[in-house]
């Protein structure tokens, strides 16, 4: 298994004692593994020597993986993307978390290689890289500029070449220079592997003496030092890189231009699509040649004769050398240069799809992942510019990268202020993404705080019918909620729905969005028949919008999709939850992914599904998993975190686990008020559902006392006739009965049942079980009769709605109590 390991350098020259040292300290190690790092200066040839000894010692090994290692997100997703070949799950099924662990448990293993080496390429945070070096019998190199690895692993510090190895490298590269030329030649470079590098392509090419070379080398030099410009490089090496570029602009203008504008984008791979835009602003000369295929693909294929450029043909990429980067830079007068950089803006926003809502558009806005902050484009203000910086944080919260997203979000924000004031449209325009942000990072004092002030601004600003105006308002009702004004987040999406009907039609995306929050209210409202007409409604619609529409956002037609499954289950029809829910959940792992976050939330609401029909095993195995991946994903302080701990230790608890219940219910109700504040009715929601364990584990009476808190903030925030406040009600009934207050039980429980009926309707599982819990408190307090009649109502209601075979419905037919329990849903 050979990785995207570069080409083998056909000029590799020496670093014999180099690698017989690394392959001395790889070939000792007898058990753990112990990374071993090449570092050194950039220039000298460290990834050549990790090139080389991949090649060299190939045959030692089943598996050689190559993973550039400047950037976390690569690291990973290069991993994740060893899952095929190691017979795993792809990253698309199993989400590049997940994919990333089950390689590095492989690796451990040695299933199937045993002889494994990975290379990490520029890795230059060690502290990035600890959690992922994999453990087994395998080796692992990493070539890093940072000296801060010595510490932490064996390292070989790789300098300039020998004066032998610069002879050596010489005669191979240029065959006919002789030894007293090459001596002389690398004295004056300083032996630095890539400006011998450069000079030997330079004389390769275009046959330039030597004698003649070392003139213009001395000539450069001495201007260079008279100038006095401090440089972190030797002059010869700057001096060296100049002569190359003055030999190719005689030889190909364009090539050089060319090489001026790869300068102004990040040292990472550029796509070779990049120059295939022509854009309004371009330089006319620039614009000529993008216009020319013939002609860019000679200058692309001369920077790399000429060694100023690697250019990978089978990956369509052009990546320079950073050094080589900044000497370009600098080489030019600082109106060029701020000319230059505003057309790679343009050139990258020219590339960047106009969809970042689309899955299948976001590799290509991942591969701008190493230019945008780079190449400055914080800086700009061309409009088309600044749709790029919005449309990439779009991309990065749509494909579920929060904190990413957060941190451009911030970058551009306060970039643009300083340049165009706190009113500016765009500030504002971003400010509100950064609120939808915050939120989905359960940042909700922050979020709300954010919204407020950007609502107030474009108000007075635009006005209150601006789309960005309306736009906040969703904003604005998600906040609400966040916060457990759920009635008054009703009222206000009710009275937007209506501008947004009237401003963007009822078909619009935007005003889908805002039917689905709507939809979300009224299920917090325990209107769950309105819910689910809205969701439906709503997900009908896209449906109809994704008919023939390439780049359609598949995350709203999920969003839409979970909505309603999670309304019908809440409506009673578990079943019917079941199948929607198992579609939505396929669609989500098949289009986003399983990591994506309305993947898991789509997988939480179906493994409660799963439960309420009795399907206890698929349950938990979902449960298990999706609580997994948020703890990896998120930390255990994360809003769906929270959520989906509940649901494990919801299913725990049926399933008979309960020390784990209880540990994992006890620990999750400590944490709520931290993300919600302690009235929110979410904490008192699962405060219920630990008081209900407390019963199960013998401590009826501490559970009523919990109960009976959870009861009084419920009806405080919510009023008697909620769902949440009924539930915690029957199940603090149940409390009563078992410490023998069956009077008091009773009445709590005919009042709650009338509630209940009043609200959800007779043959709703919520009121099955208040029914037949209330029958069986009944018939111990010896009246008989009433219990009777109720327990043919229970028994009919179960024959008509969920059958006399669901779990419930033989726990209430044996006269056995059932316990309600609490799922915190999506804000």
């Amino acid at each position: 298994m050979w990785g995207k390991i570069p080409p083998r350098n056909k000029n590799f020259t020496g670093r014999e004692d180099l690698l017989a040292k690394l392959r001395k300290g790889i070939a000792d190690q007898v058990t753990a593994v112990v990374p071993h790092a090449l570092h050194g200066l950039g220039g000298v040839g460290k990834t050549q020597m990790a090139v080389e000894y991949a090649y060299r010692y190939r045959d030692d090994y089943d598996l050689v993986w190559w993973i550039p290692a400047d950037q976390p997100v690569l690291v990973r997703s290069t991993l994740a993307g060893l899952a095929p070949h190691l017979g795993l799950p792809s990253p698309t099924a199993s989400g590049i978390e997940d994919a990333m662990y089950a390689v590095l448990n492989a690796l451990r293993r040695g299933d199937p290689y045993s002889k494994w080496l990975l290379i990490f390429d520029n890795a230059d945070q060690p502290e990035e890289l600890n959690e992922i070096i994999p453990q087994g019998s395998g080796h692992v190199l990493i070539t890093s500029r940072n000296h801060r690895w010595d510490g932490v692993v064996d390292t070989v510090a790789v300098d300039v070449f020998s004066r032998e190895e610069s002879v050596q490298f010489l005669g191979k590269r240029v065959p006919r220079i002789s030894g007293g030329d090459a001596d002389r030649l690398a004295k004056e470079l300083g032996d630095l592997p890539l400006a011998l590098e450069q000079a030997g392509a330079l004389q390769s090419e275009t046959g330039i003496a030597v004698s003649e070379y070392l003139r213009l080398l001395e000539e450069r030099t001495g201007q260079l030092l008279s100038e006095g410009k401090p440089t972190e490089y030797p002059v010869s090496m700057t001096a060296a890189w100049g002569i190359s570029v003055t030999s190719l602009a005689e030889k190909l203008p364009e090539a050089v231009e060319l090489l001026r504008y790869c300068a102004f984008f990040g040292p990472e791979p550029i796509p070779r699509d990049a120059f295939s835009q022509l854009r309004p602003g371009l330089d006319q000369r620039f614009a000529d040649l993008l216009a020319d295929p013939i002609r860019l693909t000679r200058a692309v294929a001369e920077l790399g004769r000429y060694a100023l450029a690697r250019i990978d043909s089978a990956e369509r990429t052009i990546q320079v050398h950073r050094l080589i980067q900044a000497l370009v830079r600098e080489e030019l007068p600082e109106a060029k240069q701020r000319q230059i950089g505003s057309e790679v803006h343009l050139l990258l926003a020219g590339f960047a799809p106009s969809s970042p809502a689309d899955p299948n558009q976001w590799p290509r806005y991942q591969s701008l992942l190493g230019h945008i902050e780079p190449s400055g484009v914080a800086g700009s203000r061309d409009p088309d510019v600044r749709e790029l910086a919005d449309n990439f944080v779009r991309y990065l919260h749509r494909s579920g990268d929060f904190p990413s997203a957060r941190s451009f979000a911030e970058q551009f924000i306060e970039q643009w202020t300083k340049d165009t004031g706190e009113h500016d449209l765009n500030v504002l325009d971003l400010q509100r993404q950064l609120g939808n942000i915050l939120r989905e990072l359960g940042e909700y004092g922050a979020a709300a705080e954010l919204d407020r002030q950007t609502l107030a601004k474009l108000e007075s600003t635009y006005g209150s019918d601006h789309k960005s105006t309306l736009l906040t308002l969703n904003g604005i009702g998600a906040d609400l909620r966040t916060h457990g004004e759920f009635l008054a987040a009703r009222d206000h999406d009710e009275n937007s729905l209506g501008r947004y009907e009237e401003i963007f039609g009822k078909s619009d995306l935007i005003t889908l969005g805002m039917v689905n929050s709507l939809a979300l209210d009224l299920a917090l409202s325990s209107d769950y028949q309105g819910a689910k007409k809205l969701h439906e409604s709503a997900y009908i619609a896209h449906l109809a919008l994704a008919q023939g529409e390439p780049n359609f956002d598949k995350v709203s037609l999920l969003v839409a999709w979970s909505g309603l499954a999670r309304a019908v289950r809440l409506c009673g029809d578990y079943a019917e939850a079941c199948d929607l829910g198992e579609d939505a959940y396929a669609y989500g792992v098949s289009d986003l992914g399983a990591d994506h976050p309305w993947t898991l939330r789509t997988a939480k609401d179906l493994s409660i599904a799963w439960r309420r029909t009795g399907e206890f095993d698929q349950s938990l195995d979902l449960a298990q998993d999706v609580h997994a991946r948020y703890v990896r994903l998120f930390g255990l302080d994360h809003p769906d975190t929270l959520a989906a701990a509940m649901c494990l230790a919801n299913i725990q608890r049926t399933t008979g686990r309960l020390d784990d219940a209880l540990e994992l219910a006890a620990d999750t109700v400590q944490r709520y008020p931290r993300i919600y504040g302690p009235e929110h009715p979410y904490n008192h929601g699962c405060a219920g559902n630990l008081a209900l364990l407390r019963r199960v584990f013998g401590d009826a009476r501490e559970g009523r006392e919990l109960n009976e808190r959870a009861l009084v903030g419920l009806e405080a925030k919510l009023g008697r006739d909620h769902h949440y406040t009924l539930t915690v009600a029957t199940n603090l009934a149940s409390d009563l009965a078992a410490l023998g207050e069956l009077e008091n039980a009773c009445r709590l429980g005919r009042g709650t049942l009338r509630r209940l009926e009043q609200l959800l309707g007779e043959t709703h599982p919520m009121v099955l079980v208040c029914a037949a819990n209330l029958s069986a408190n009944l018939r111990d307090s010896g009246e008989e009769e009433e219990a009777e009649t109720l327990f043919q109502r229970v028994q009919d209601g179960y024959a008509r709605t969920l059958g006399l075979e669901h779990p419930d419905a033989r726990v209430a037919l044996e006269r056995r109590y059932l316990d309600s329990d609490f799922d915190p849903p999506p804000n």
